[in-house]
């Protein structure tokens, strides 16, 4: 588009730029034939106002409030953290409005299956790993150790069926009460990794002393007999390096007895997405975002499921989800956790406006308003079918909202949990996550960012706006990307071997 500045709805306050533009230039607005005169340098993908606004009037981007100015501002200045802030009642200000919501109809082109594993249980797999899963911090080493040492002897099978071998480590287990809300997020996070399709095999490994004992732990998983598995501490192995010994042993016997797993031809009604944005900018909410709305509900469309997530991150649109809730229930229940987020945030003497990071700034986000307003573009128009807890079985099928942080570790990982069998990633400032044992695809919003890390993005999605490829078409290209990297096509962020660390379940409770 040769527009230098792009108004993205009837009625807002302010447009954004493009490209970068100068103080003192003269640029016109689409669809108006007055001119604006630029006050001072705009990078780009930063807001400029197209009137004068006063101190203390709401500010206007996508159709909703966005914040309200903390001082006056002429036509053609600049808006951002130095005169834009969150207003007071934000969340009431900025929900609301959402438009109807609905699946599409399917192309009659569609692709509706993908080549999965089946597994004994029903469930479908979109990767084939064993996992070494740790009941306590104690034996994260170890874990990883033995992971180490057979993670390119595992790898060599891949073309046999074997995806790799994966260390599920976390920085909890101990020193930490036996009940409560930190204890039962932590159990549902490891118990939803061990039941997950994508693990074909699991070691279970402990130190042998902890709060989170193997024992227990392997008697309330009640893992299926059709999954090969194994449990142990390091304290009975004999220390550490009988224990890495021990381990390695484990996964190389697993690892012959998982060769030969083949993939057949499923519906899409057994892809479970989990939706993600980290890294955002201004073309988030734009291109990718919405690009991977469509996707989603045309998975939703096909039968399939899609989990929106990042509860701080939805906040001031929460209203435009919970009005799309198929029963008056489902959108309360989204309140609640808003309203939970509210009290969480306060008790430890922040706010939810907080969220938007420097690198979310720097593009041109200025507050979690206005990033929320991007953020739920990913989640397309399909009606909310459910809200459920961190880390609980998510319900299919249908679009469900998870409530986890914004910070992307915890948040996929409580998807995992959940059941979420494929994770895209959309990002506008650059990112390298990964999500083992499930495949992650990454969407850029803009081109630059797509060609300054080329190794890293699957799919740049900045034609969009810098073609004026249609949403629609962006989104079945989103959409035959997903199906691809669900039937073993590897994405950047397994070529990479990323995702060894991101296992990362939320930490609530008392420390002891």
């Amino acid at each position: 588009m040769s527009e230098q500045l792009l108004r993205l709805s009837e009625g807002d306050d302010v447009a954004i730029a493009h490209d970068p533009i100068l103080a003192g230039a003269t640029v016109s607005l689409p669809g108006d034939a007055h001119q604006v005169t630029i006050a001072s340098d705009i990078p780009r993908g930063h807001k400029v106002a197209l009137h004068d606004i006063a101190a203390g009037d709401l500010v206007r981007k996508y159709g909703h409030v966005i914040g309200v100015a903390t001082a006056p501002i002429r036509r053609g200045e600049h808006i951002h953290v130095h005169n834009l802030a969150l207003p007071e009642g934000a969340s009431a200000l900025a929900s609301g409005g959402a438009s109807t919501a609905g699946l599409p109809s399917l192309p009659a082109d569609l692709r509706r299956t993908f080549q999965g594993i089946r597994r004994t249980s029903g469930a479908v797999a979109t990767r084939n790993y064993i996992g070494v899963l740790t009941t306590v911090n104690c034996s994260a080493t170890v874990a990883r150790q033995v992971v180490r040492r057979m993670e390119d002897e595992v790898a060599a099978l891949h073309p046999e069926g074997v995806d790799g071998v994966v260390a599920l480590t976390h920085g909890t287990g101990c020193g930490m009460a036996s009940r409560g809300q930190g204890w039962d997020v932590l159990q549902r996070t490891l118990s939803g990794y061990a039941h997950h399709p994508n693990i074909g095999a699991l070691v279970v490994l402990g130190l042998g002393c902890e709060v989170n004992a193997v024992s227990g732990l392997m008697r309330d998983l009640g893992l299926d007999e059709a999954l090969p598995h194994e449990s142990f501490t390091i304290q009975d192995a004999g220390g550490t390096a009988a224990a890495i010994a021990q381990g390695e042993k484990l996964v190389r016997g697993m690892a012959a007895d998982l060769r030969g797993t083949r993939r057949e031809e499923v519906g899409v009604e057994h892809l479970v997405l989990g939706l993600q944005c980290g890294g955002s900018d201004a073309w988030s909410g734009l291109t990718a975002n919405p690009a991977l709305g469509v996707a989603s509900d045309l998975i939703v469309a096909a039968g399939g499921t899609s989990v929106l997530g990042e509860t701080p991150e939805v906040y001031g649109a929460e209203q435009m989800l919970a009005e799309r809730a198929v029963r008056p229930e489902v959108g309360q229940a989204l309140l609640d956790r808003i309203a939970w987020w509210e009290d969480y945030t306060a008790s430890q003497g922040t706010t939810l406006d907080g969220n938007p990071s420097p690198g979310n700034k720097e593009g041109g986000i200025t507050t979690i308003l206005e990033k929320s307003l991007g953020a739920v573009a990913k989640g397309g128009h399909s009606p909310l079918h459910a809200v459920c807890g961190y880390a609980e079985p998510i319900p299919t099928p249908g679009f469900v909202f998870m409530d986890t942080p914004g910070y992307d570790p915890v948040s996929v990982t409580g998807m995992v949990a959940g059941g979420a069998n494929l994770i895209c990633f959309t990002t506008g400032r650059g990112s390298v996550f990964g999500s083992r044992p499930v495949p992650t695809v990454k969407l850029a919003t803009n081109s630059s960012l797509a060609m300054r890390m080329a190794g890293d993005i699957d799919l740049d999605c900045s034609a969009v706006v810098e073609q004026g490829v249609s949403l629609e078409q962006m989104g079945r290209q989103v959409y035959d990307l997903l199906l691809d990297t669900a039937s073993g096509r590897r994405s950047f962020s397994e070529e990479l071997a990323l995702g060894g660390e991101e296992f990362v379940p939320w930490q609530l409770g008392a420390v002891l």
